[in-house]
């Protein structure tokens, strides 16, 4: 349920802004806009309202006014501005039987067309940076001062990687490693078309391995492809009517030890518990800096009734910025991750990477979606920004349905002086409409298959 809320919050947060900025941008050129949806198919509800804040002259015609359908429809995958006299997902071309009016897409220059087909790609760019130099002004640019390596369970990739429990990693392709974010941008953001070569302090020695860039693919989809060390296991919800809730343990509270045995992880606090059904087990815990001793008899299941997340107990530091220079650096981040997905997507052409693997589905969005609101606000509204940015890189890709292929089709007419035939629009939009659909499929399918 939380993957299912989270999904819609953030494709609707994402949409709408997105939609905002085509549908402002048509106003100020004084186009009708006679539907904002989120979402597609049967309309759910909304409400119909004349245009009262119109530019210009148009107020004082209705007809040139017109109204505009706010509404939520059934399928929240993404949502549309219909303009009046363009080809759009609606597939609307009931205006083609008539001239041009002065207030349809159509009747206006090539410049005021772009300007609109791009507003929204634009809107979803200024949110990134918005949310990357709000982060950076008000809370800095957190820095996590550690480099060790959490519990690394078999069968996962960062264990297929080399990686151990308790790993130090010092240097990653020669470059030295201070931080954790420093981890992951030399993993997947720096030259991330070459395989990495990771040095660590592994029991009391240096240890070198090379990580292939198919599994650096593989791992880039992974939120948590390696598991943060110096981390202590808290509770973070408790069961109603549960043995948890029974002994008096609280959301908030540190596990310190169960049955004398030492709790550093949630892994080993399953192990216990879930290893004496029915048996009273002495705890420790930490409780705003109190300790509290409790006793809890978990069912006959091997369960208590809690729910656990592991929470960073090291150093963090917090680099701050005044205004203009958080501004930049959000630029800075911007910037960077633009040239990452770009380069995913040229080995996705050339074939040095899967689909599946540059690419996340519904399931896995609301999975990171989800995960990312578990840590707090900022680690979601980082996700938030970046999910944002992936939109606006991918609806401007010269895609037929999405901007960019609007865009060319666009542009193209500016070059000729002279609208493309709407029959030719239409079958455009169709076949991609119908490749859209069925990448979407395939994505949603290796989302499902490799959950």
């Amino acid at each position: 349920m939380d993957y299912i809320i989270y999904f819609i919050l953030t494709i609707g947060i994402l949409v709408f802004v997105h939609e905002l900025g085509h549908f402002l941008a048509a106003r100020m050129c004084k186009m009708r806009t006679d539907v904002f949806a989120i979402g597609f198919g049967k309309r759910l509800l909304g409400w119909n309202q004349i245009n009262g804040l119109t530019f210009g002259d148009l107020s004082k015609d209705l007809d040139m006014q017109g109204h505009t359908d706010y509404r939520i429809s059934l399928l929240p995958l993404g949502g549309y501005v219909k303009i009046a006299g363009m080809i759009d997902e609606s597939f609307d071309n009931s205006f083609a039987k008539t001239k041009p009016k002065p207030y349809e897409f159509r009747a206006k220059p090539t410049y005021q067309k772009l300007f609109v087909i791009t507003a929204g790609v634009l809107m979803n760019l200024l949110l990134t940076i918005t949310i990357f130099s709000g982060i950076n002004y008000f809370q800095g640019k957190q820095i996590i001062k550690t480099t060790s390596v959490g519990i690394v369970e078999e069968e996962t990739l960062a264990h297929e990687a080399g990686f151990r429990s308790g790993d130090k990693v010092l240097a990653i392709n020669g470059n030295e490693i201070e931080d954790w974010q420093a981890i992951y941008t030399s993993l997947f953001v720096e030259n991330s078309s070459v395989a990495k070569e990771v040095s660590v302090f592994r029991d009391s020695s240096k240890i070198s391995f090379t990580i292939s860039t198919e599994l650096l693919g593989k791992a880039s989809q992974e939120q948590y492809f390696l598991p943060l060390g110096e981390v202590r296991p808290v509770i973070a919800k408790v069961v109603e009517d549960s043995p948890a809730n029974d002994a008096g343990i609280e959301a908030g509270d540190l596990f310190i030890s169960i049955n004398n045995i030492t709790i550093k992880n949630s892994a080993k606090i399953i192990e216990v518990v879930s290893s004496n059904p029915d048996t009273e087990l002495q705890i420790t815990i930490l409780r705003n800096e109190d300790t509290v001793l409790t006793s809890v008899t978990p069912g006959i299941e091997g369960k208590i009734g809690i729910e656990i997340k592991n929470s960073y107990s090291g150093l963090i530091e917090y680099e701050k910025y005044s205004f203009f220079a958080a501004i930049g650096s959000g630029l800075e981040d911007v910037v960077l991750y633009v040239s990452v997905t770009f380069e995913y997507m040229g080995r996705v052409i050339f074939g040095k990477l899967e689909v599946a693997q540059a690419f996340a589905g519904p399931v896995k969005i609301a999975q990171f979606a989800a995960d990312a609101a578990d840590l707090g606000i900022i680690p979601y509204l980082r996700f938030l920004a970046v999910f944002s940015l992936s939109l606006a890189i991918l609806n401007i890709l010269p895609f037929p349905v999405l901007d960019g292929g609007h865009f060319v089709i666009i542009l193209v007419e500016g070059i000729i002086r002279r609208e493309i035939p709407i029959k030719i629009k239409i079958a455009i939009q169709n076949a991609g409409f119908v490749l859209l659909l069925m990448l979407m499929a395939f994505i949603i399918y290796n989302d499902i298959i490799n959950m």
